[in-house]
C-alpha cells in the first residue's frame, strides 16, 4: 500500500483531510511526553520527528496523515483503525510522504477493497494540513 500514483480506472473509495496546529501539538508533546508518543506514533516516527530542530511540526504532520486516513476510511480513529495501525513513513529519494498498515489496517483495507492509500501533507509556520485518498483495486473480501 505504499504506491504513489493511482491506477487509471481504479475508483475512488475515499477521501480524508486534516488539519493540526503545530503549537497545539507541541503543548501535547510537553504536557504528556513520552506517554503521547508511544500512544499515536511508531518508533521509526518518533526517531524521524525527534530528530528534527522543531519536532512538533513534523509530530503534527504525521498526527494529521494518521487523522486524514481515519477519515477516508470513514471509520476515524477507534476500534477499527488505531493511531498505531497508520505508520507515516517518508520516501529517503523524493521526501514524499507515505503510510504501512498494520495487519489489522491491511484487513480493514482489503475489506473494503481499497488496493492503495495516497497521502499527501503540507506545513506552514503555523498548521499541518494532510489529505488521503483510498484506491480501490484490491479484491474485497466477503463479510459474514
Amino acid at each position: 500500500m505504499r504506491r504513489t500514483t493511482a491506477r487509471a480506472g481504479a475508483p475512488v473509495l475515499g477521501v480524508g483531510v486534516d488539519l493540526v496546529e503545530n503549537e497545539r501539538m507541541q503543548s501535547a508533546l510537553r504536557r504528556w511526553g513520552r506517554t503521547f508518543r508511544e500512544k499515536v506514533f511508531r518508533p521509526a516516527e518518533q526517531s524521524y520527528c525527534d530528530g528534527k530542530a522543531e519536532p512538533w511540526r513534523h509530530y503534527a504532520g504525521r498526527f494529521a496523515i494518521k487523522e486524514a486516513v481515519s477519515k477516508a476510511f470513514g471509520t476515524g480513529i477507534g476500534e477499527h483503525l488505531g493511531w498505531l495501525d497508520i505508520e507515516v513513513r517518508r520516501d529517503p529519494a523524493s521526501g514524499a510522504p507515505s503510510v504501512q498498515l498494520s495487519a489489522k489496517g491491511g484487513r480493514l483495507a482489503r475489506r473494503r477493497g481499497v488496493g492503495r492509500v495516497l497521502v499527501s501533507l503540507s506545513h506552514t509556520r503555523h498548521y499541518a494540513v494532510a489529505q488521503a485518498l483510498l484506491v480501490g483495486g484490491a479484491r474485497k473480501e466477503k463479510t459474514r
